[in-house]
């Protein structure tokens, strides 16, 4: 069946580094964009990045520009986040999902999800 299975999640001190990975299987993987979303207690779902079927288009909440990149390798169904000069505010379980369109910042718009990884950071 369809799945997709994130790992790389962590405690880490604020100012250092995590990657991120979403493994997919049991679907085409070249034909969905994939997104990364992060929702910390008591708040809203949010997004964070966004690649579309070739990684030709990239999407970022502006929150993470310039910190957090977000890759794929279509020969390894393979989608990452690579997270850098982490905050506190980083601090959140992060989820990973895939969508048919051509690339989304949408939460609606996409189909299939993982169920996460916790990053903590701490100050």
């Amino acid at each position: 069946q369809v799945q997709l299975v994130e790992s790389g999640g962590g405690l880490v001190q604020a100012g250092g580094s995590l990657r991120l990975s979403c493994a997919a299987s049991g679907l085409t993987f070249s034909r969905y964009s994939m997104g990364w979303f992060r929702q910390a207690p008591g708040q809203e779902r949010e997004f964070v990045a966004a690649i579309s079927w070739t990684g030709a288009r990239i999407y970022y909440v502006d929150s993470v520009k310039g910190r957090f990149t977000i890759s794929r390798d279509n020969a390894k169904n393979t989608v990452y986040l690579q997270m850098n000069s982490l905050k506190p505010d980083d601090t959140a379980h992060y989820s990973c999902a895939a969508s048919r369109m051509t690339i989304t910042t949408s939460f609606h718009d996409y189909d299939i999800w993982g169920q996460g990884t916790q990053v903590t950071v701490s100050s």
